[in-house]
């Protein structure tokens, strides 16, 4: 950051500036062909009970240790789709849409692999499409989302579509 953006005297000075870190991409971030990823971030236990209590997912391959261990073709804690996919919207929003995200338009999904309790994934963003819309202060991103675990494995592939704010109207996506 420059000095002049700092501005005179001390930090916790009134009237000092404050620099907000952390705020999403614009428009103009999001040119097509880049790509980036998010921190990783385990899905714990209580997290998979609260999910299926809260979303009423009241499966017996959620909510029965007894039905796992010895009816279930699928070993383990598995986590639901719908749970994999909220968590992976958490770590691409808190890296990329604070302030700058507008709109959550519309999306394909596809869940590849199971995803279990103590799994730690990532989201491996690409950017595939970039207009501008009528209105010159937003913009239409599409992405492609990859939800990897600790394994390297693609657990879910989602393409959301999104409106976000442009830095200056009329801009282009570099």
């Amino acid at each position: 950051m420059m000095e002049a953006e700092i501005g005179n005297g001390s930090p916790g000075e009134p009237g000092f500036p404050t620099e907000i870190v952390g705020l999403g991409l614009y428009f103009e971030d999001h040119a097509v062909g880049r790509r980036f990823r998010t921190v990783g971030r385990s899905i714990t236990e209580t997290e998979l009970a609260n999910f299926i209590c809260l979303a009423g997912i009241l499966e017996e391959l959620f909510t029965s240790l007894d039905y796992i261990e010895n009816h279930s073709i699928i070993t383990g804690r598995l986590v639901p789709g719908a749970l994999v996919y909220s968590i992976a919207e958490g770590l691409v929003i808190t890296a990329t849409l604070q302030r700058t995200g507008l709109a959550f338009l519309e999306m394909d999904l596809k869940v590849c692999r199971p995803t279990f309790a103590g799994d730690t994934i990532h989201v491996e963003c690409e950017v595939l499409e970039a207009r501008l819309t009528s209105k010159p202060d937003r913009g239409i991103v599409k992405t492609l989302n990859k939800v990897v675990n600790q394994r390297g494995e693609t657990v879910l592939i989602y393409a959301p579509v999104r409106m976000v704010r442009t830095r200056k109207p009329g801009a282009v996506a570099e």
